[in-house]
């Protein structure tokens, strides 16, 4: 399921976040992938231990928590925290798959479930940088304004095209989900936004509660905790 989420961070927020950037420390985004990655990724990252990375992180986790429809999405159990990367004159990202496992900062492991990359600036301030996404129904571009989120199967085959003009701020980040199969995480969500319709609309309460239940039972028969 690739789902277009927006108003994840709104415009002083923004403005904080571009000021942070502004000032931080880059280095080569080929430092944080292996050998294959590194012959196709061109870009400028946060080192592992900026501490603005740290503080802008914990900033993002914290508006997801706002989010609704993003728990709906992703259904998470845990969250890499958000990395931050910087594509300008030419930088590009060729087609990859994103690891299964990755190692959190307290030596765990984490299984990755949903990819998410936050969008830091609006699409006009650059040219190119679409995020390109490639599932069973072809290519589908995503560039969105600055504050939205998209969310997209780890699994899929993606890129992100050369910047040509101006520069491609967002954050990213790694999910591991209640639950790992996308097609049941796709189920869930739909039928949550049903019953979120319903509701709204004064639907029998007898006939929420029972369609409730199936949903609480399909999640309680798919999780992993």
């Amino acid at each position: 399921m690739l789902l277009h989420i927006p108003g994840i961070l709104g415009r002083e927020e923004l403005d904080r976040f571009r000021h942070a950037l502004a000032r931080a420390d880059w280095t080569d985004g080929r430092e944080t992938v292996g050998a294959q990655g590194a012959q196709v990724k061109r870009n400028l990252q946060l080192p592992e231990d900026s501490a603005v990375r740290r503080e802008l992180g914990a900033h993002v986790l914290a508006a997801l928590a706002r989010s609704p429809l993003y728990h709906a999405a992703a259904l998470p159990a845990r969250t890499l925290p958000p990395r931050f990367n910087r594509y300008e004159g030419g930088g590009h990202y060729g087609f990859h798959v994103d690891g299964a496992v990755m190692a959190t900062a307290d030596g765990r492991q984490l299984r990755s479930d949903v990819s998410c990359t936050l969008f830091l600036a609006d699409p006009d301030e650059y040219d190119g940088g679409a995020l390109i996404v490639h599932d069973t129904y072809g290519e589908h571009e995503v560039k969105l304004p600055a504050g939205d989120l998209v969310v997209y199967p780890s699994s899929s085959l993606h890129r992100v095209e050369p910047v040509t003009r101006g520069a491609r701020l967002a954050a990213f980040f790694w999910v591991q989900s209640l639950v790992r199969d996308d097609a049941r995480r796709q189920m869930l969500f739909e039928l949550d936004a049903a019953i979120q319709a319903l509701t709204a609309s004064g639907a029998d309460r007898d006939a929420l509660l029972r369609l409730t239940g199936v949903y609480h039972n399909l999640l309680r028969q798919w999780a992993e905790t």
